[in-house]
Order: structure tokens, then sequence, then C-alpha cells
């Protein structure tokens, strides 16, 4: 059996800046697994994962379509640890909010690179719509204590 997060340490996790990977049922034809991408995120305990994408995307169309996504994040280092969240979309923000996507940008680069992040992709303010999801299934584990005792 993993080692599962309580409900309070996988709260914590979620909302760390890691880079997330997005899953969401793929129905195009011939497709036979779900599209995954990674991308960014934002998440506050007890609140909802809001992620962003360009309108006209495949991930953003397949969203619509399925009405909910999944998104998993780990930690790379040792000991691993891992949350993912699936949930239906509650809320689509068409054009993504400019503070949304400012706040965002720094969440994940330095400042200095986040301005000029966001200057150089001003334009997809334009394209962008922001997806809110509200987790309903989590699945976590947290590998250090089992690696505790191996040492």
């Amino acid at each position: 059996m993993l080692p599962r997060m309580t409900i309070a340490q996988r709260e914590s996790f979620l909302a760390g800046a890691h880079v997330g990977v997005l899953g969401v049922r793929d129905t195009r034809p011939g497709a036979l697994e779900p599209l995954l991408v990674p991308l960014w995120y934002v998440y506050e305990p007890g609140g909802e994962v809001v992620v962003q994408t360009g309108r006209e995307s495949l991930k953003a169309r397949l969203i619509r379509e399925a009405g909910r996504f999944s998104l998993c994040v780990q930690d790379e280092r040792a000991p691993y640890r891992y949350v993912s969240v699936a949930g239906p979309v509650v809320s689509v923000s068409d054009p993504a909010d400019p503070a949304e996507r400012a706040a965002m940008a720094h969440r994940y680069l330095p400042p200095d690179e986040a301005a000029a992040y966001l200057r150089s992709t001003k334009d997809q303010l334009t394209d962008d719509v922001t997806f809110r999801m509200r987790p309903e299934r989590w699945r976590s584990a947290d590998f250090s204590t089992f690696a505790a005792e191996l040492v």
C-alpha cells in the first residue's frame, strides 16, 4: 500500500509551485489514450485548480468536451512524492484575466524573467482562457517515511 498523505499534506503539496501534467479524455478518432500535457497551474488549499491555455488549443477543446480534467504533480527528488486530482470544470473565464496570468508567471519565474515572459507573450491575453476545476478525487503518496525506514 502506498504511503498516502493527509488531507492537509496533499493540499499543501498541490499548492506548491510544481509543473503539473494535465490529463483529459481524447475523443479524436483513433485516440487510444488521454491527452497528457505539462503546464503551469494555481491551487490554494480548499480551492479550485486553475489552468490557462489557448482558447483554440486541443486541450481547451477536449476539456470543454469532457467537462473535467485531471492534474498530477510530483517531486522528482528522493524521497518521491506526488498528488493527482480529478474533477469537473466549474467555470471558464474567456478571455483569461491579465492579473491571474501575471500572478501565474510570477509563481513560476523570477521577477525579471516573469516580466520578460509576460511582455513577450502579451498576445496570449486575448487568446487564452482559464479553466477552474473542483478536485473530487485525490491520489497521493509520500515515500519519505518509507525511505527513512530503509536507512
